[in-house]
């Protein structure tokens, strides 16, 4: 059978970088010393954006910050952003605003506004401009008191305005003509860092008693990817940061339309293979001294004396051999020639000093020398000795006790153990040869059934292969459960050793009076002695079953055209690891690069799948689609349910009208999977349109900068003045459809409820 041809390997090199090296270029401050011109400033978990109002491009950097001292003049460092890649030193100290999706380290945030300020070039003790600053969906108000407190009493800034970054890009993405209001209807989905957020805009403004923050962002996504990875290669030779997983997440991970169907489609190991995209990782090869070919043919000839050195080295050393045991043959030859020369006390201390006890044993030392030497001689001149062995002999065995002395008895005793021996193995080959016979009398007669009833004979044995592997898989598929603890064979097998060894723990009286407590399985040396007894070496059974199978395998392969090598065990088999096989390709032991590499192939619609299920990454959360499922129905249902909302007509605009921001929604496949479960909600014929901000991740920023032009901000109705701060708190904040609190519903929907900050 022709193997198929593996596809050939997607690979991308990890970059050695993942952020632009170039610091922004300051701005120059002149044109604003006096103007009093906005100040926008998008504080996001993963990178700080700010700049003037005026402008059309936002400066940034990671928001990070890291104290660090200087090795050569130890003097104190303040980095920011970039700057902490440089100093390796520093990377450990590095230190964010936020905590998660809530923003509580301030003096992070006043490092990098700082860093901010000091690059627009605001050279005075206080910053006079107007703030626009991005706050998180509901955002606590310990924050934002916080946050007000630094910028009114830190840095004196005449006013300070919260918009909520999703509602800004939507503005940016419908921005309306200069002196018309705002009154766009959508649904903003706003992919966080660290949380996902769906605000419903009704006449530009946002019905935030119906908006959801799922706890489910991109850092989740990155550590999630981390987290598979580390499960898929747990020795793997370089450590993986969530700083690469998070560019493998923007690279390389989609949305499935229909996750399920493609599970499905990746049970076939060429489809998975296909779908694989390989990252090679930094790898450094050995170094190896190249020789010339004069070199190599040196070493190849110093090779051969060498060979030829030790062959006539071992030939020698068999000569010696040879010549010590003709020498010892001769010796003792003499030794028994002298018996009657010399008197029996001195001729058996001269046994005795040769460490033989009695003629009989002298007897067998020379004829096994013999036989050695006759050997020795017959494999120097290259022949081979076939001849018959001739049966041993025991003479003593027939023999009287009351005949022999003290030494023949014990020589006849090991004479019987001798004959027993030599009978048994006598008896083994006749068993054989019984056996070889009945085998005979069987494939005769197998044969005869096989020429009758080919059919018959050929459904007997396929039977017998299924019924084999059914029991050779249940027999597997037991050793397995066995390894896990909270299977039911487990528990059960615990409980067993748990009850012998209690019985062996507690004394008899104890148990009688029920004062002895079964504390086994307690600690983990108990499991550690479960886990010993549990990897027993394969039952004698289960060799039988793999030779029988392997027997049937071969008839059936011999004589049924129809039974191919793909049917048998070992290719069935194959076929079920090739997947595991395609999931995970291993690489031999010395393959310094492909050992440095990770296949993502499931993995990279997996992860994007939390996003709408994140009860399969641990998260007790609804997903995106139930949660626009949940929000839909206060949209379209009318009247007739009561406690839901009744809009006018321009509600259904809200649902067909779906906007995707930030960094995540440019994940291949997000918005086709929205766009299905929207048109499953949605009458039939209802439009549905999904669609991305046209720069997902800077959009929010221009938006407050679009907005920070407006008469509507020249007003002063949405931001916090410094008397509005010194008179009710760092907790104030404005009514304004851009923010956490942004006042009534329409007119036909006032007697709903809001829950605002």
């Amino acid at each position: 059978m022709a193997s198929e041809t593996p596809p050939p390997l997607n690979i991308h090199a990890l970059p050695t970088t993942y952020l632009p090296t170039q610091p922004p270029t300051p701005e120059p401050y002149a044109p604003h010393r006096a103007a009093r011109t906005p100040i926008v400033i998008d504080n996001g978990s993963t990178t700080l954006r700010w700049g003037f109002g005026t402008s059309d491009t936002p400066a940034g950097g990671p928001n990070a910050v890291a104290k660090y001292k200087e090795r050569k003049t130890n003097k104190p460092l303040l980095l920011f952003g970039e700057a902490i890649d440089v100093e390796s030193g520093a990377r450990g100290q590095a230190r964010t605003p936020w905590e998660g999706d809530v923003l509580l380290n301030f003096d992070a945030l006043e490092n990098a506004l700082d860093y901010a300020f000091i690059n627009l070039g605001i050279d005075t003790p206080t910053v006079d401009h107007p703030v626009l600053m991005t706050e998180r969906l509901c955002s606590p108000l310990h924050s934002r008191a916080l946050t007000s407190e630094l910028m009114f009493e830190l840095y004196s800034v005449p006013s300070l305005t919260y918009c909520v970054d999703g509602i800004m890009s939507f503005y940016q993405n419908n921005l309306p003509a200069p002196t018309d209001p705002f009154t766009e209807n959508g649904l903003v989905i706003s992919f966080n860092t660290a949380s996902t957020s769906v605000i419903p805009i009704l006449r530009g403004k946002g019905v935030l008693s119906l908006a959801k923050r799922i706890p489910w962002g991109a850092s989740q996504a990155s550590e999630y990817l981390l987290k598979l990875i580390q499960l898929k290669y747990p020795n793997f030779p370089t450590r993986v940061t969530n700083v690469q997983t998070n560019w493998m997440l923007h690279n390389f991970c989609e949305v499935a339309t229909d996750f399920h169907g493609l599970l499905r489609k990746l049970r076939d190991p060429l489809n998975l293979r296909n779908s694989e995209i390989v990252v090679q990782f930094p790898f450094a090869l050995p170094v190896t001294e190249e020789k010339t070919e004069e070199e190599l043919a040196r070493i190849a000839e110093k090779r051969k004396e060498q060979g030829r050195k030790l062959q006539e080295m071992a030939a020698k050393t068999r000569l010696e051999k040879l010549s010590q045991k003709e020498t010892d043959l001769q010796y003792l030859t003499n030794l028994k020639e002298s018996k009657g020369s010399e008197s029996r006390r001195e001729w058996v201390s001269k046994l005795q000093a040769e460490g033989i006890d009695n003629e009989a044993g002298l007897d067998e030392v020379i004829k096994k020398l013999e036989g050695d030497l006759k050997k020795a001689r017959k494999k120097e001149a290259g022949e081979v000795d076939d001849g018959p062995q001739e049966d041993p002999s025991f003479p003593l065995v027939d023999v009287p006790d009351a005949d022999l002395d003290e030494e023949q008895l014990k020589e006849k005793k090991k004479q019987k153990l001798m004959k027993a021996g030599f009978e048994a193995r006598v008896r083994a080959r006749k068993e054989k040869e019984r056996e070889r016979e009945e085998r005979e009398v069987q494939e005769r007669k197998e044969e005869e059934e096989r020429d009758m009833d080919f059919g018959g004979w050929s459904r007997k044995l396929r039977q017998e292969q299924e019924a084999l592997m059914a029991k050779i898989k249940d027999r597997a598929r037991r050793k397995a459960a066995l390894t896990d603890r909270k299977s039911a064979a487990a528990q059960a097998r615990m409980k067993n050793i748990a009850s012998l060894a209690a019985d062996d723990r507690v004394p008899k009286a104890k148990k009688r009076k029920g004062a002895g407590e079964d504390m086994f399985g307690a600690d983990d040396a108990d499991w550690a002695i479960y886990r010993k007894i549990n990897t027993a070496a394969a039952s004698d059974d289960e060799e039988d079953d793999l030779a029988q199978l392997q027997m049937i395998e071969q008839k059936l392969l011999m004589h049924d055209p129809t039974f191919t090598p793909k049917h048998t065990h070992a290719a069935l088999t194959t076929q079920r690891s090739a997947l595991m096989s395609a999931f995970r390709p291993l690489y031999e032991e010395g393959d310094i690069e492909g050992r440095t590499r990770i296949h993502l192939n499931t993995e990279r619609w997996r992860v994007c799948e939390a996003y709408f299920a994140p009860g399969m990454a641990g998260v007790d959360s609804a997903g995106l689609a139930e949660v626009v499922q949940n929000l839909v129905p206060a949209f379209v249902e009318s009247r007739s349910r009561p406690g839901t909302l009744d809009f006018p007509a321009d509600r259904a605009a809200v649902v067909q009208n779906v906007f995707l921001t930030g960094a995540a929604a440019r994940l291949p496949g997000l918005a086709p999977r929205l766009h299905a479960v929207l048109q499953s909600l949605l009458p039939p014929g209802a439009p549905v349109s999904v669609r991305m901000a046209a720069d997902p991740a800077r959009d929010a920023w221009r938006g407050m900068a679009a907005f920070s032009r407006t008469a509507e901000f020249a007003a002063g109705h949405t931001g916090v003045t410094r008397a509005m701060y010194d008179e009710h708190g760092g907790e104030r904040v404005r009514r304004w459809w851009g923010g956490n609190w942004n006042g009534e519903l329409p007119e036909d929907a006032r007697d709903q409820r809001m829950d605002v900050d």
